[in-house]
């Protein structure tokens, strides 16, 4: 963590977010926050207007009225009297400079806090985000790249799996360090996330890496590219795309290197990364997989709410795809699981998505509704939340609202194992529209998606027979009996409980004509 920085009566926490200024802490927006923290990180520097614009809003497209606004909130919660300032000086007509006065700026020293010793192997997983190296645009905008790094740890640091390293330590290594071995031995860090942004006028370009400090391997990478002007929008993108990308791509390298340990090194929380990987290829064999390992995280550690988590969607899954004769009883146990876990982490998204999931299989979304916009609320960019609120609010009726949410979560994860789910999403927007060739044509891209189950291809007979396209519609027909005979209306209804009268009654018809 970064050690608070202390001058006269104030005390400003970097790592809570908060100025205290007399034991009391003081109200202030996060721009103004982050302003604050980025000239307090340099004491004595004068930062011009443009380069504080560029740091912390992204773009000089902010009227100068903005910051003379934030200047004057910070100003009141240090105590400044603009006459005779203490810490905040204006400079004219060049910007401003922070002045710590004789006190020294506390900075942590790095140290590794097992020694120098490697990074042990399990555990939660650790990041550590390095301050990205920026190419281009001139001196007003050196500190653009450090500032996207410290936004960027901001936001990880609200995943309840990822344990992030603060930007205190993380920041003592250089843009362009590549002794990922060192960096993680002595941060304690298992991944570090690096960066490049490119400035050439008209355009600019963000490229992410994430690497395994293990061994120095790229386990995701990213490149967007847009307008200069456009900066602040493609920051919001990269921004978003990471924290999906991480979500994905973190719990799948530990599943792969837990494989190859052997069983008793296995802890809680590879053992649940086990399960997420056999949890989302959506068979019978791999989802029984799936609840095996979450029951044996489970019994590592009975307090671990995301386990806790990946059993009520095991369980939601064995219902859903009707692996079980007894579709009530694992439906209860979706629920009490889900439950159990949010009595654990009642913030965690991941919890709150189990439990908003639960009450789909007994036809309740209202109350489905109502806990995936909490889900979303906690985080906003979590792309399997934005998918289930889609779906949820297609089969409301709400198709509009539930294409743009659909199209959004793709946008966030084009390579999420539910990718098939947010195409079937917009089947059923359309099927709420009486747009039957629309629905056809994007259930049948659902359908042949990788991952897609055997009620995704019921639901592309249905539309392709809507559509006029009998021959395709028999085929899926054949599709869905080959993997599971025993599906039929019911179980159609039970996974898709339609609220929109007209397309439900279309839709029976044409489960009836199709012999389901």
């Amino acid at each position: 963590m970064t050690t608070p920085l202390s001058i006269h009566d104030v005390l400003i926490d970097f790592d809570g977010h908060r100025v205290l200024r007399g034991g009391v802490e003081q109200p202030l927006e996060p721009k103004a926050f982050a302003v604050l923290s980025l000239m307090a990180s340099a004491p004595g520097r004068v930062f011009a207007r443009d380069e504080i614009l560029d740091a912390v809003w992204g773009h000089r497209h902010v009227s100068p009225g903005v910051l003379n606004r934030v200047m004057s909130l910070l100003r009141q919660a240090l105590g400044e009297d603009a006459q005779a300032p203490r810490l905040l000086h204006t400079v004219h007509g060049v910007g401003y400079r922070f002045e710590a006065g004789t006190a020294p700026v506390a900075v942590e020293t790095v140290a590794s806090p097992a020694g120098d010793a490697p990074v042990p192997a399990g555990g939660r997983p650790s990041l550590a985000v390095l301050p990205f190296r920026t190419l281009g645009g001139g001196r007003h905008r050196t500190a653009l790249g450090a500032a996207f790094a410290a936004e960027l740890i901001a936001e990880l640091s609200r995943l309840r799996w990822l344990f992030v390293i603060a930007r205190g330590s993380s920041f003592r290594f250089a843009a362009d360090d590549g002794d990922f071995d060192r960096i993680g031995r002595l941060l304690g860090a298992r991944y570090c996330l690096r960066g490049l942004l490119e400035l050439d006028e008209p355009r600019a370009a963000i490229t992410v890496e994430l690497v395994d400090t293990g061994d120095g391997h790229v386990v995701w990478g990213d490149r967007l590219a847009g307008p200069l002007d456009g900066l602040h929008a493609l920051r919001e993108e990269v921004r978003a795309r990471t924290l999906t990308a991480l979500e994905l791509h973190i719990p799948l390298h530990e599943a792969a290197l837990a494989q190859s340990r052997q069983p008793r090194d296995i802890d809680a929380w590879a053992a649940f990364h086990l399960g997420v990987r056999h949890l989302y290829r959506f068979t019978r064999s791999d989802n029984d997989a799936a609840l095996r390992w979450f029951g044996r995280a489970v019994e590592l550690d009975p307090k671990f709410p995301r386990a806790h988590a990946g059993l009520s969607f095991g369980h939601f899954m064995t219902a859903f795809l009707r692996h079980t004769d007894d579709v009530a009883a694992e439906t209860s146990r979706a629920r009490r699981c889900a439950e159990h876990a949010f009595e654990l982490d009642p913030l965690d998204p991941f919890v709150n998505l189990a439990l908003g999931r639960s009450f789909w299989l007994e036809g309740d979304l209202e109350s489905g509704l109502a806990w995936l916009e909490r889900t979303t609320g906690l985080s906003p960019n979590y792309a399997q939340a934005v998918y289930s609120r889609a779906f949820v609010e297609a089969l409301h009726g709400q198709a509009h609202g539930a294409k743009q949410h659909a199209d959004l979560a793709m946008r966030l994860s084009p390579l999420d194992p539910l990718y098939y789910g947010m195409q079937g999403t917009h089947a059923f927007a359309h099927l709420a529209l009486g747009e039957d060739r629309e629905a056809a044509a994007w259930a049948a891209r659902a359908a042949r998606s990788p991952g897609a189950h055997e009620l995704i291809s019921m639901n592309a007979a249905v539309t392709a027979l809507l559509a006029g396209d009998a021959p395709a519609a028999a085929r899926w027909a054949a599709d869905v009996r080959a993997r599971n005979p025993a599906l039929g209306r019911d179980d159609y209804f039970r996974a898709f409980p339609m609220r929109v009268d007209a397309a439900r009654r279309r839709v029976e018809g044409a489960l009836r004509r199709l012999g389901f």
